[in-house]
C-alpha cells in the first residue's frame, strides 16, 4: 500500500455574494437580570458569534421599552409574530428559573420556525452573581475555529417534516440526539426513535419526551445489519421520511475491523435502502463524512460506498440523498471531549501531526445541514455545508486548553495513523460540484455506477459475513476506485512548546 502524503486541492463551495451579519439575529427571553446580563455580554464579546435583537418577556410595564440597548418586543405569547418580524436565527431562553416543561414547550414553538435553541442553566438562579455570556449551554466555536457558527436550518424546511412520519436509525448517538430534539420541534405526525443499543434510547426519550418508560411505538430497538427486522418495523410504521445516522464512525476501529465497517456502513445501509424503496418511503438521507472524499480509511471507503449504494438504487418514488460532515465539534466522542478528558487526567493531550488540519462544525449546524437535505432532496446527490477554512488541530488544542485555563498544557505528537489523511477534503477531484438553492451548501451529483457493481457487492458482503479483511479491503479497492489507502507515519518529533504558548 502505498503512503499518502499529500491531499488534492480542497474544491471550495459556491457562495452566494452578499453582506455578511456581524453575529446569529437573536432574540431573548426574559429581560430580568439574567437576560440583561447576557445581553451586554453579547453586545460587548463580538466572538459569541450572536448579535441579540431585542426581548421577551411577560412583564407588559417594560413593554417597548429599551433595556441592555435592545427593546422588548412583546410576550412569550407573541413569540411566532416577533420571530417572523425580526428574522432571528437563534432564540435564547434566559430565565434560569423556568421548568423543563417550560423551557421544552417555548423551544418546540421556536424550532417549529426554524429558529435554534439555546438556553442557561437552571442552577444559575441559585448564585448570587450576574450570569455571563459564557453561561450559555452552547459551544462558541469562533475562538476555538476562527468563524461564526452558521443558522443552517430556513423556515421552509419545517414543511419537509410537520405532519410527517419520521424514522431516524442511530437514533441515540450524538448526531441522532440532537436530530430527534429539533424534529420533534416540527411537528411531525410521529418521530420513531431506532437504536440496537437500549440504554442510548432510555435516555433520548427522557430527553425528548421527559418520560424514560420505553413503552410507546416512539422507541424501537433494531439493527440495521438485520433485513427481516427493518421490514418489519417500516411495515409498523410506515415512515415517509428517513434519517440514516446509524454507522459505525471510529477510523482506527475500523482499519483494524474492515469487516465490521462494511457490515453497518455499506450493507446497514443498503438494507434500509432496500426497505425505503419497498415501502414508499418519500426521502431517505444518509449521513456520511468529508473522509468519504477520495478516501484513504476503510470509514471513508466505506462511507463512499454507502452514497454509491443510494445512487444505485434510485426509487420510481423515494428520493436517496447523502450529506457530508466535517468533525462533528461537541459530540460523543469529539476531540473536545478527549482534550478535555486528557486535562483531567494529566496526561498529554494527543495530537498526531503539527500539521493536520479538518474541517469543522457545530452539532447544530450538522442537524440543520441534514433537515435541509431533506427539504432539497428531490433527486440524487451528496450535500456539503461550507465550513470555511479548515483548522489546523494543534490550534484548536490551544485555544480550547486556555479556555479552559490549562495554559502549560503539553501535548504530545503520535504520528498519523493508518487511513488518516494531513488534510481532509469536502469533495473529490473527479465529482462535479454544483450550487443549491441554500447560499451555504453545494451538491454534488451522484457517481456512476458499473454494471458489475451490485455482483460485486454481494461478492464484498460475503466476505464480510466470513471476515476475511483481506478480501474485504480488495472488494473495496474494486468497488471505490478512488480509494487509496495510507500507512501509518511515524511519530513526529518536535521541541515542546514554551511555557507562554
Amino acid at each position: 500500500m502505498s503512503q499518502v502524503t499529500t491531499a488534492a486541492p480542497v474544491v471550495r463551495i459556491p457562495r452566494q455574494r452578499g453582506r455578511r451579519r456581524p453575529g446569529l439575529s437573536t432574540l431573548v427571553v426574559g429581560a430580568g437580570a439574567a437576560g440583561r446580563a447576557l445581553v451586554r455580554d453579547l453586545i460587548r464579546v463580538s466572538s459569541f458569534g450572536l448579535n441579540p435583537v431585542g426581548f421577551l418577556d411577560d412583564d407588559e410595564s417594560l413593554h417597548g421599552k429599551q433595556v441592555s440597548r435592545r427593546r422588548v418586543l412583546g410576550t412569550v405569547t407573541e413569540l411566532e409574530r416577533v420571530l417572523d418580524e425580526t428574522h432571528a436565527e437563534v432564540l435564547v431562553i434566559a430565565i434560569p428559573s423556568l421548568s423543563p416543561g417550560e423551557i421544552q414547550e417555548i423551544g418546540a414553538r421556536a424550532m417549529a420556525c426554524g429558529v435554534a435553541v439555546r438556553h442557561l442553566p437552571p442552577f444559575l438562579s441559585a448564585l448570587q452573581r450576574e450570569v455571563a455570556g459564557t453561561d450559555m449551554r452552547a459551544l462558541q466555536v469562533r475562538p476555538l475555529i476562527g468563524r461564526v457558527e452558521m443558522h443552517v436550518v430556513s423556515r421552509e424546511a419545517a414543511q419537509a417534516i410537520t405532519g410527517k412520519r419520521v424514522l431516524v436509525t442511530g437514533a441515540g448517538g450524538s448526531i441522532g440526539s440532537e436530530l430527534c430534539r429539533q424534529l420533534q420541534g416540527f411537528t411531525p405526525e410521529s418521530l420513531v426513535m431506532l437504536d440496537h443499543d437500549e440504554s442510548n434510547l432510555h435516555r433520548l426519550e427522557l430527553e425528548v419526551t421527559g418520560q424514560g418508560l420505553l413503552d410507546s411505538d416512539a422507541t424501537v430497538v433494531a439493527d440495521i445489519r438485520d433485513r427481516a427486522r427493518l421490514h418489519q418495523v417500516f411495515r409498523e410504521h410506515r415512515p415517509q421520511i428517513v434519517f440514516h445516522a446509524a454507522a459505525l464512525k471510529h477510523l482506527p476501529v475500523l482499519e483494524r475491523h474492515p469487516c465490521e465497517g462494511v457490515k453497518s456502513n455499506v450493507l446497514g445501509t443498503h438494507n434500509l435502502v432496500d426497505a425505503a424503496i419497498a415501502h414508499r418511503v418519500e426521502k431517505l438521507v444518509l449521513i456520511s463524512t468529508d473522509k468519504a472524499a477520495d478516501p484513504t480509511s476503510v470509514l471513508g471507503a466505506t462511507k463512499r460506498l454507502a452514497e454509491m449504494v443510494l445512487s444505485d438504487h434510485q426509487g420510481e418514488f423515494t428520493s436517496l440523498a447523502s450529506v457530508r460532515f466535517g468533525n462533528v465539534l461537541g459530540s460523543r466522542g469529539s476531540l473536545l471531549h478527549v482534550i478535555k478528558q486528557q486535562l483531567a487526567s494529566g496526561r498529554p493531550i494527543t495530537v498526531t501531526h503539527p500539521e493536520v488540519t479538518r474541517f469543522f462544525m457545530t452539532v447544530e449546524e450538522a442537524v440543520g445541514l441534514v433537515i435541509e437535505a431533506a427539504r432539497m432532496a428531490d433527486s440524487a446527490g451528496t450535500f456539503v455545508l461550507d465550513m470555511g477554512e479548515p483548522v489546523r488541530i494543534v490550534d484548536i488544542v490551544e485555544r480550547f486548553a486556555l479556555m479552559l485555563n490549562a495554559r502549560h498544557a503539553e501535548i504530545e505528537f503520535t504520528g498519523l495513523r493508518s487511513g488518516e489523511k494531513l488534510h481532509e477534503e469536502l469533495f473529490g477531484v473527479s465529482e462535479d460540484v454544483e450550487p443549491t438553492s441554500h447560499a451555504r451548501i453545494a451538491k454534488s451529483r451522484p457517481p456512476t455506477t458499473s454494471t458489475w457493481f451490485h455482483a460485486r457487492l454481494l461478492d464484498l458482503y460475503e466476505a464480510a459475513e466470513h471476515n476475511r479483511s483481506d478480501e474485504v479491503r480488495e472488494y473495496l479497492r474494486e468497488l471505490v476506485p478512488e480509494y487509496t489507502p495510507s500507512v501509518a507515519a511515524r511519530p513526529v518529533v518536535l521541541a515542546p512548546y514554551p511555557d507562554d504558548y
